[in-house]
């Protein structure tokens, strides 16, 4: 009976507004990924310029930049192919609700986190030498 109304609920949060058809996981998390990765992007772009102009005329904020670029991508591809693989039925299957928040909160943690923890980093590098 708990799951009945589990799934009643789900059902509920994940259907869209206009003609109450079901969310398709798999193209939620595509957009999800897209959009995260323009977020990192501009992050990524104002904290690495906002660290060069603090002063830094090191090479470590532009090799930041190289590493984040090159370590996001694969990651963010890992989302999306883990949803990327489901069946239609599974595409649209309420149960699958709880580990798609959970994934697409580890998705913006890490396109909104990364860009200043790994400057955070460089600049602590860099002032140590």
């Amino acid at each position: 009976m708990k799951d009945m109304a589990h799934r009643a609920k789900a059902s509920e949060l994940h259907t869209s507004e206009g003609g109450g058809a079901a969310r398709d996981w798999r193209k939620s998390m595509s957009d999800h990924v897209a959009y995260a990765l323009l977020v990192y992007t501009a992050l990524q772009i104002f904290v690495t310029v906002k660290a060069l102009t603090t002063g830094s005329s090191s090479i470590l904020p532009y090799m930041g930049l190289i590493v984040l670029v090159a370590g996001i991508i694969p990651a963010c591809r890992w989302f999306e192919k883990r949803w990327a693989g489901l069946s239609d039925d599974q595409a649209q299957d309420v149960a699958y609700l709880g580990a798609f928040r959970r994934d697409i909160t580890g998705l913006w943690l890490l396109a909104i986190g990364l860009p200043f923890f790994f400057t955070g980093c460089f600049k602590a590098i860099s002032a140590a030498f």
